[in-house]
């Protein structure tokens, strides 16, 4: 009576035979498979380093014309003094609209109003706006007295000035001497006055900071005397007149309040600013001039006068902008940030930031930058500033970043200053601005190059890396790219950031799950199908993201047109590569061994690589098999392609081969023409790149559970090839070599070329190398073992002496260890050794606890 398990054993089938009755599922085929299915793998698209630093490089799809210049030169002249006034951070109270009468002209105790009087005559205005314009040009040129007097009584105020002038008719004194006043306004030309005026005259106080600038007397800048515009004023007032009194005077309080916080500025910049000032003046050295500008941009942060609200901007504006005529990098450096810490805007804002960008464009200077943190001014601008206003000056500021960012050892400084957050969030701009108008901001391409060209920088860091995904990054990049399909710069820029973010696993499935990407990048593959350096990195993302992703391969299938996409790009760079090697054929240039790609081969490389990632989906993988124009494709790359004329493309076109050999579908080309492939498989048997001949092995797998690839294998003596390589102690090539012959023993006539070449004791070598660490392998090999031994009666006349008892002592080190419990093979390989020869009660124990 038979137990259950030797009625397991009553029916020796081979192993490996496919199964005609019942069709696997594909988890199970899957699941069993070892390198049946592989992804492929390739080097990411190589960005060549642009020898000089410019907003756009030598690839640029931009013409000279039609891009702003990267050379330039920017002078003291280059700057305007009308951003210069600082901006007053009052608010205006509403105008009364409620007309007055005039005062009578009589006299100004008359209660009865007067009527308006008629307009004004044009011509009159006319010659009344000339008059006062050459007024205030002699005012300005110290040739008018002020209009309004003091009384005798009234005491002089405070004197900060050596020097004193008076005026009378004719003379003038300075510090206790009379000159005549022609000379007297020359000396103040030429120095640094405040100037007093006492006795008769109104007093006016201004101090010069820098020689050749005129002192603007105080009566034009308060608008003229007050005891004139009370006299001006209404006679009658009224119940408003009085409320605004009072007014007046309840604020009396908050008015002297800032009155002496006037005072105390006016002691700081005497005392603490205008020293540096003088120094500044007097260009003696570099040295002198950038520290002395270190030590005004530490003064005037200390006394809280950075900014465009602070009174003597104006003057610490021109003094800097005289200053960049001197020409010295290190110089500009430190004015460009004391000019950017007082906020400038319109023209100055873009000339500081050409200054900086023409100085960043050597990279020399990238330690200066470095110590003068001028990187942190440069991105507090793209923080604060408006875009819409400053477009351009958001372009060289950017430029200047993007070099920056080049250096590798700014990049744990750029991220931790949140450049990654303000880059991403000025893209969020323009894509709002440009979905709200549906058009897109003018320049704004120019500076997503600039911008893009930066992030392709920065995500080399994990830092930046994780950044970008916490922010949602990757969707605001492909709304860009959806935007600008048109710009191929900006496109291009973009599929550098995701090839360097999808060789990523976590940036590749976040990328995965954006649905809208797939159609994307195809429309980018249809719209610059030539364009080899765009293409081929999207390609090469395709291949990321179809590598380990189940979903994103039946997501991309989905897509309209993306075989049609696929295959028009395969067609027209086969061509292109075809037609290049005709070329090379008629000029008698063998290209060297072991050259990088050429363009067209890169471009076919990553495509090869997705079509194989792509078979790997149990539903795509048939139906790729089932295109005559792709696979066709595929065995004319084989075909004319020698692994020594590019190894990575052959490889990569055999494992694509490979992954579809693998569906037994009755409509398959490819096993329709398997033994044309079997043909083309043979040369690469025969090379001695081992790549190549562990691939042919592995698709001679697949192949050869057909009958007639097996006639072919025994004909072409491929078996041979087969056993020799189970002494080539490389664990992939055994495997592969050993499913072959695994194959071949399903025959029982194909069963005796084991005997050939030590076919069974290279199976038994293989089993002791790799059986203790690779149970898959140990299986294989013993299957193989019990398809040779079917239906005899010996093993020791079936496998010899000395390696039964190799055999017996592996299988029962095997069970006793239970490294290969797993291991059908191995169970029942052991179980018909215990019967043949009455193996030892111990094995026989261990047979049963197994079994």
């Amino acid at each position: 009576m038979l137990s259950p398990n030797d009625k397991k054993l009553e029916k020796l089938d081979p192993f490996y035979r496919p199964s005609v009755s019942k069709q696997k599922t594909s988890a199970e085929i899957i699941s069993e498979a070892r390198n049946a299915l592989r992804t492929v793998r390739t080097q990411r698209p190589l960005t060549p380093r642009e020898d000089q630093r410019k907003l756009f490089g030598s690839a640029s799809s931009r013409t000279p014309e039609n891009r702003p210049p990267s050379s330039f030169s920017v002078h003291a002249s280059s700057f305007e003094s009308s951003d210069s006034k600082p901006i007053s951070g009052a608010r205006l109270s509403p105008l009364e609209l409620k007309p007055k009468a005039p005062a009578s002209p009589a006299t100004e105790e008359d209660p009865c109003p007067s009527f308006p009087k008629p307009p004004v005559d044009p011509a009159k205005i006319r010659r009344i706006s000339s008059a006062r314009a050459r007024l205030f040009r002699a005012a300005s040129q110290g040739a008018l007295l002020p209009d309004r007097t003091l009384p005798p009584t009234q005491p002089k105020k405070r004197v900060e000035s050596k020097e004193t002038v008076m005026m009378g008719d004719s003379m003038v004194k300075i510090n206790g001497i009379y000159l005549p006043e022609s000379n007297a306004l020359g000396h103040l030309k030429s120095h640094p006055l405040q100037l007093t005026y006492d006795g008769d005259f109104s007093e006016i106080k201004e101090q010069e900071m820098f020689k050749g600038a005129t002192p603007l007397p105080s009566h034009l800048r308060s608008g003229g005397d007050q005891g004139k515009r009370r006299s001006r004023a209404s006679s009658c007032p009224s119940s408003s007149d009085q409320s605004r009194l009072d007014t007046k005077a309840g604020s009396k309080a908050d008015l002297q309040e800032k009155d002496t916080e006037i005072e105390v500025n006016e002691v700081f910049w005497n005392t603490r600013i205008i020293p540096i000032l003088h120094e500044l003046e007097k260009k003696e050295n570099i040295e002198m001039l950038c520290a002395a500008c270190t030590q005004l941009h530490h003064t005037l942060e200390e006394g809280s006068m950075l900014g465009n609200r602070f009174k003597r901007r104006t003057i610490l504006l021109k003094t800097l902008y005289k200053l960049v005529d001197v020409g010295s990098d290190l110089l500009s450096l430190k004015l460009a940030k004391i000019i950017l810490a007082l906020k400038v805007s319109g023209k100055n804002l873009l000339n500081v930031c050409k200054l900086i960008f023409k100085i960043s464009r050597s990279e020399k200077n990238d330690s200066l930058i470095q110590n003068d943190s001028i990187l942190e001014s440069l991105l507090e601008v793209l923080r604060s500033e408006g875009l819409q206003a400053n477009t351009e000056a958001f372009l060289y500021c950017m430029g200047a970043i993007k070099f920056i960012s080049g250096n590798p050892g700014f990049l744990n400084e750029m991220i931790g200053k949140g450049a990654v957050e303000i880059l991403l969030n000025l893209i969020k701009q323009i894509n709002e601005i440009t979905e709200k108008s549906g058009t897109c901001l003018p320049n704004s391409g120019h500076l997503l190059v600039q911008m893009t060209a930066t992030l392709r920088n920065l995500v080399d860091s994990p830092l930046a890396r994780s950044k970008l995904l916490s922010i949602s990054a990757l969707p605001q990049l492909c709304t860009v790219m959806g935007q600008y399909t048109g710009d191929k710069d900006v496109c291009t820029n973009i599929a550098r950031i995701f090839s360097k973010l999808t060789s990523y696993h976590d940036c590749c499935v976040a990328l995965a799950n954006y649905s809208r990407c797939y159609a994307l990048f195809l429309n980018l593959i249809n719209k610059y199908q030539k364009k080899q350096d765009l293409v081929v990195r999207i390609v090469f993302i395709l291949g990321n993201l179809t590598a380990k992703n189940n979903q994103a391969r039946e997501q991309f299938c989905r897509e309209k047109g993306s075989f049609p996409t696929l295959l028009s790009l395969f067609h027209t760079f086969y061509e292109l590569d075809l037609h290049s090697r005709k070329h090379v054929e008629e000029g008698d240039e063998r290209p060297p061994a072991r050259r990088p790609p050429a363009q067209a081969e890169d471009v076919l490389i990553k495509l090869t690589r997705v079509l194989a990632n792509l078979a790997i989906h149990p539903r795509v993988g048939p139906a790729i098999a089932a295109h005559p124009r792709i696979v066709g494709l595929l065995l004319a790359t084989l075909e004319y392609k020698s692994i020594d004329d590019c190894e990575e493309l052959v490889i990569n076109t055999t494992a694509t081969i490979n992954n579809l050999s693998y569906y037994q579908v009755k409509n398959s080309v490819i096993q329709d023409k398997k033994l044309y492939i079997a043909e083309l498989l043979i040369k690469l048997l025969v090379s001695n790149n081992m790549d190549g001949i562990l691939e042919a092995v592995r698709v001679f797998g697949n192949l050869s559970q057909d009958h007639d690839i097996c006639n072919f294998i025994v004909q072409k003596n491929v078996h041979k090839f087969m056993i020799a390589l189970l002494d080539a102690k490389h664990q992939d090539i055994c495997f592969s070599a050993c499913g072959v012959l695994l194959n071949l023993t399903v025959d029982k006539d194909k069963r005796v070329i084991l005997k050939e070449e030590g076919g069974i004791k290279k199976l038994v070598d293989c089993l002791r190398d790799f059986g203790p660490t690779d149970w898959q392998l140990a299986c294989l090999v013993c299957k193989t073992l019990w398809n040779f031994s079917e239906n005899i009666t010996s093993a020791s006349s079936c496998f010899g002496v000395e390696t039964t008892d190799t055999l017996l002592a592996l299988l029962s080190s095997f069970l006793g260890s239970c490294m290969v419990l797993a291991s059908a093979g191995s169970r029942l390989l052991l179980a018909a050794l215990s019967v043949w020869d009455s193996a030892s009660p111990l094995l026989l124990a261990q047979l049963s606890v197994c079994l």
